[in-house]
């Protein structure tokens, strides 16, 4: 018999509702029924399910399909130097922290497929020195697309908002089959290490950071979830550290340890 698309049942669509936002934090609201929908087809094609509620009893039982279904439902939109006056109240900082800090730390808590923590390292090179000390966490709750952040290479179309002499200094155009895409240089990528993290339940050997960039991110969280993450994220940030955010997003009544320091960047209070 050949196989045919189901419908997404409302029923079936709260159960994926409810099980995304208590592994992941991520609240999809109503409007989102299309984009699961869409998303997750492929999979019930993959395994000849008739429904969707048959694929929802395979996730519930098989952890890498659980891995699966959340890689396929969350969003991950990034860019080289996206909301760039980030990047330069970054290097501000960096010159007045050079010398006295040690090594500083910096944590991309959503960092999808490595440009925001490349972009981070490229920004502290120039800042500090390529054989500088500084050492970028990138994390993301996918693996799959930590493991396209890891291995560093892109199409050239993604290279837009990095400047050509950024381009030349820390990477390499790709030549003959690789004609069209660029990797990140060894020398930056050793200050580079991606980590699978899920912000709900984060490790407790993270270490302390001088900057967290957790942006266009809390956007898919409610007010209760931003809280606590927020709220777990200010033991791993150091007393006068940084904490950056989209700027969609807003940290009003999210915490008290924070003060402004410029737009969507929030000084920890000592």
């Amino acid at each position: 018999m050949t196989w045919q698309a189901p419908a997404l049942q409302d029923q079936e669509f709260k159960l994926f509702q409810k099980l995304l936002y208590d592994t992941t934090g991520i609240a999809l609201n109503d409007g989102k029924k299309p984009l699961v929908s869409g998303r997750l087809m492929s999979r019930l094609r993959h395994f000849e399910l008739r429904t969707f509620d048959d694929y929802f009893r395979l996730v519930k039982r098989d952890a890498v399909e659980c891995q699966m279904m959340t890689d396929l439902l969350t969003t991950n939109e990034t860019r080289f130097f996206r909301e760039p006056a980030h990047f330069v109240f970054m290097r501000e900082k960096l010159l007045a922290m050079k010398g006295s800090r040690g090594v500083i730390r910096a944590w991309s808590a959503a960092c999808s497929s490595g440009e925001e923590p490349y972009t981070m390292a490229m920004t502290c090179a120039e800042t500090l020195g390529i054989d500088g000390g500084f050492d970028i966490l990138g994390s993301d709750i996918s693996q799959r697309v930590l493991d396209r952040a890891e291995r560093g290479v892109y199409s050239m179309e993604r290279a837009e908002g990095l400047a050509p002499d950024l381009l030349k200094k820390y990477c390499l155009r790709g030549v003959r089959s690789n004609e069209g895409t660029f990797c990140i240089s060894r020398e930056l990528r050793r200050h580079v290490k991606f980590r699978q993290i899920n912000l709900l339940s984060p490790p407790n050997d993270l270490g302390h950071f001088d900057f967290i960039f957790l942006r266009n991110v809390m956007i898919y969280f409610d007010a209760v979830t931003r809280k606590q993450i927020v709220d777990r994220m200010m033991h791993v940030l150091k007393p006068g550290g940084f904490f950056v955010i989209g700027t969609a997003e807003s940290l009003i009544s999210v915490t008290d340890q924070l003060e402004t320091a410029a737009p969507h960047v929030y000084r920890r209070r000592s």
